[in-house]
């Protein structure tokens, strides 16, 4: 694998730590987006440096993460939003009631819709802003 490929798996999966870091070191010329990652040494990054272009989110990242409220024993709604506090209060404006409890779920989680699959991932690209209602899952007893 090259750094390129790891770079870019970095800023997909939203690895903001280590999109500043590797940024970091292509930045010094310490590596090359064609090296192999066997050659990133990440003792040769400036700590400071990369922790401040992590504060000031050089790379843009907008993290948005999708939470399972729970409305009543068998019905949940999915909402993307950046923290669980803005899910829950999304939830509240919206449904007028407190959920009775929120989990995050991983972003790769694949449900079925239509004749097919899609993961929050993919779905989350659907929506031009947030925090956003995905979808709504009733449980079957």
């Amino acid at each position: 694998m090259f750094v390129k490929d790891l770079y870019m798996d970095s800023i997909r999966f939203e690895e903001s730590s280590l999109a500043h870091c590797i940024h970091h070191l292509l930045a010094e010329q310490k590596i090359s987006l064609d090296d192999d990652i066997s050659k990133l040494d990440f003792d040769q990054a400036d700590h400071q440096k990369v922790a401040e272009m992590i504060h000031n989110n050089v790379l843009g990242f907008h993290k948005i993460c999708i939470y399972s409220l729970k409305m009543n024993q068998k019905d949940f709604i999915f909402i993307f939003a950046a923290s669980e506090q803005e899910a829950i209060k999304f939830y509240r404006s919206t449904f007028h009631q407190t959920p009775l409890n929120c989990h995050e779920y991983p972003l790769d989680f694949e449900l079925c819709r239509g004749n097919g699959g899609i993961s929050f991932r993919d779905m989350r690209k659907e929506f031009m802003s947030f925090p956003a209602i995905a979808g709504r899952f009733e449980r079957e007893w």
